[in-house]
């Protein structure tokens, strides 16, 4: 079971506190990282991991935020209305603070169903006591990824660096810093234990290439930063595996690469559009072409074409039946996607990371098998839209 990272809150009598002097509460590279020189990058001289020098110079940055979803101050004090609390860092000086979309929002897919509406208020805390109300700029309930805006009049903002990486390496360490069970300012160290995992975002449309770790981190953590030896950002924490509600070693991380694509549009427009092609599909692997009798290694077996989709007006075909193999339902008779302008789908999300690399409006030429036979299909994409529904 998949839990998120997100915290509720049952008595908010902080929030009423005086604040401090300050303001008024399927993954691409396509963004642009924060100016330079308001950047902290951390490192030992010698290159080596030092966790103390990352939290010093980055815990600064990251920052608790509680979200009001119903009712108000007085409502939660008398045990009505509901709020929760998550984490956060800055990635400027004007204010914008990243997290995750559900920390900000309640409703979409695994918080209770229907769309995704936005919290009735939003504070934030900083590492020095300062607690401010800030605004939601907007959300990618795909990615899992929200921004939001205080004003830095009177504080002192100290942004975390976004790394500039869209690769990562099993092994490596990173630091984990939030607000677990509500204890703000918390660091968890740990290694990155698996990349390319797809794990479920607000909609039905899977979150590709996120990090897997074992750094502890539990509820209260999401949204706040997944760190690496530089103490740049390589991740935001989201989700953890459990069957008891809390840390049990597996951990995942929304990838930078996401984050940057999600923030430079919430920046531009307070809202997020991706490619859409379409389909659902599952992996193809040797044993499994060979038992279905294709002429391919590895592709995606389209098992489902969206009504009405790109897909759907390009003629890409969905199962016709259905067959067991290895302890899996496999559908057949679908096309098999091998490579998207002649880059190879060698993995079953590498479909959606593919499309994901394009815009909507964009025409791809995808490499097919059908019916045994070797054939090119061009696809205008369109936008995806908020849900599927097959």
């Amino acid at each position: 079971m998949k839990l998120r990272l997100f915290i509720p809150v049952v008595l908010v009598t902080a929030l009423i506190a005086g604040c401090g002097g300050g303001g008024g509460d399927s993954s691409s590279t396509s963004a642009s990282a924060p100016p330079a020189e308001t950047q902290v990058v951390v490192q030992a001289s010698d290159g080596s991991f030092n966790p103390a020098e990352i939290f010093k110079d980055v815990s600064p940055g990251v920052v608790t935020i509680t979200s009001v979803f119903q009712g108000g101050v007085s409502d939660l004090l008398g045990g009505g209305g509901s709020a929760g609390q998550g984490s956060g860092f800055v990635v400027d000086k004007d204010g914008d603070i990243v997290t995750n979309a559900h920390v900000v929002t309640s409703g979409g897919h695994l918080n209770g169903g229907g769309a995704p509406h936005e919290a009735k208020q939003v504070f934030v805390e900083f590492g020095d006591r300062n607690r401010v109300p800030a605004n939601i700029v907007g959300f990618d309930a795909d990615a899992d990824v929200a921004l939001i805006k205080v004003d830095p009049d009177g504080l002192d903002l100290e942004p975390v660096a976004l790394a500039d990486r869209s690769s990562f390496v099993v092994g490596e360490p990173v630091a984990a810093i939030g607000s677990p069970f509500g204890e703000d300012q918390s660091l968890s160290i740990g290694v990155i234990s698996a990349t390319n995992r797809t794990v479920e975002g607000l909609t039905n449309f899977g979150i590709d290439n996120a990090i897997q770790t074992d750094a502890s981190i539990n509820p209260g953590n999401s949204g706040g930063p997944l760190l690496d030896s530089k103490g740049q950002v390589i991740g935001i924490n989201e989700q953890i595996a459990s069957s008891s509600g809390s840390n049990s070693g597996v951990g995942f991380a929304i990838p930078v690469t996401s984050v940057r694509y999600s923030l430079d549009q919430l920046r531009a427009d307070g809202k997020v559009d991706y490619a859409f092609l379409g389909v659902t599909s599952q992996s193809l692997y040797p044993q499994l072409a060979e038992h279905l009798g294709l002429d391919a290694q590895a592709g995606a077996l389209i098992t489902d074409v969206v009504n009405g989709s790109p897909a759907d007006d390009a003629g890409l075909k969905g199962s016709t039946g259905e067959d067991t193999f290895q302890l899996q339902r496999v559908k057949t008779g679908g096309d098999v996607v091998t490579a998207v302008d002649g880059k190879p789908v060698l993995a079953n999300n590498d479909l959606s990371v593919l499309v994901a690399q394009h815009k909507p409006g964009d025409t791809v030429t995808l490499d097919i098998l059908r019916d045994g036979h070797k054939d090119t299909v061009d696809v205008t994409l369109g936008s995806r839209p908020a849900d599927v529904n097959q």
